[in-house]
């Protein structure tokens, strides 16, 4: 077999894969879309309805406590999480640790990246239960933030390690200091600083294992910090192991809502990154 006919061969794979991959998530957004969307289409309220009392016997109700129950956990996790990952990521450039040092912290990050997420809800889980305590937001908030940690943290790594380094050599040339210089690399990286942000809170929002053991499980709407609550990954799994069939079908359009959602929220992260690219150094204005 000549060069010529192995650079074909891999040219065909190359593309069936992409084509494979492809083809499996218009599968999935497209069986989401059918099932979910039709539900939401006969019934909208009840995304904005909250459940009754029986709800999984009767199918009464809505998801809207899973919406919020949602929002109030990795809102703040998110918050919490992105502090801490742009602070670590700072601290891993040149300026303020050693190559070292920082490809060996990078090596535990890919390592929690990579930890299944319900690893993590078991830990706190493990917490919940040394302290005495019950399952609640609080917790759901702190998992979260763990579960998003290293996935921001890589994101703003490597968009830091991106930024052009005239941006350092001239902060530097005109006297700043190393936080005067590191401000202004962070502003340049802005653009896969903001993708790591929304990738986590989409990572975060679509997860149902870092919080299946530590907010509970609860058809209420969230009444406190420290009380019961539900996400609407959570609630698609209850839903869709319920023997009620319009329960079911709400499974479906939750699942609808949260897809929705999510690529909603990547999209949002490209825009962001395109607009903002415009005011880094090399950008188009």
């Amino acid at each position: 077999m000549n060069r010529y006919m192995t650079q074909r061969l891999f040219g065909i794979a190359v593309r069936a894969a992409a084509l494979l991959v492809v083809g499996v998530l218009l599968l999935v957004i497209g069986v989401t879309v059918a099932r979910g969307g039709g539900v939401l289409l006969a019934d909208p309220s009840i995304v904005f309805t909250p459940p009754g009392s029986r709800y999984m016997l009767e199918g009464t109700g809505g998801f809207l406590h899973a919406v919020l129950g949602s929002l109030f956990i990795v809102g703040p996790a998110t918050v919490v999480s992105m502090v801490a990952a742009v602070s670590t990521a700072v601290y891993l450039q040149s300026d303020y640790s050693s190559r070292r040092f920082s490809d060996g912290v990078n090596m535990f990050l890919n390592v929690l990246w990579g930890t299944p997420p319900i690893v993590y809800g078991v830990f706190v889980l493990t917490i919940i239960i040394a302290t005495g305590a019950q399952t609640s937001l609080f917790f759901g908030i702190i998992a979260i933030a763990i579960f998003q940690y290293p996935i921001m943290t890589r994101y703003t790594d490597e968009a830091l390690r991106a930024a052009p380094e005239t941006v350092r050599e001239s902060t530097y040339g005109l006297g700043a200091t190393r936080f005067e210089s590191m401000r202004m690399t962070v502003r340049a990286a802005a653009p896969g600083v903001i993708a790591g942000l929304v990738m986590g809170f989409a990572r975060g929002i679509g997860d149902a294992a870092t919080v299946l053991f530590t907010t509970g499980r609860s058809t209420r709407m969230p009444g406190g910090l420290f009380e019961a609550a539900t996400t609407l990954p959570v609630l698609i799994f209850d839903q869709a192991m319920s023997f009620n069939a319009e329960v079911r079908s709400h499974a479906y359009a939750a699942a609808f809502v949260l897809t929705s959602v999510v690529l909603g929220l990547i999209l949002l992260s490209k825009l962001l990154a395109g607009r903002y690219a415009r005011y880094t150094p090399g950008g188009n204005r």
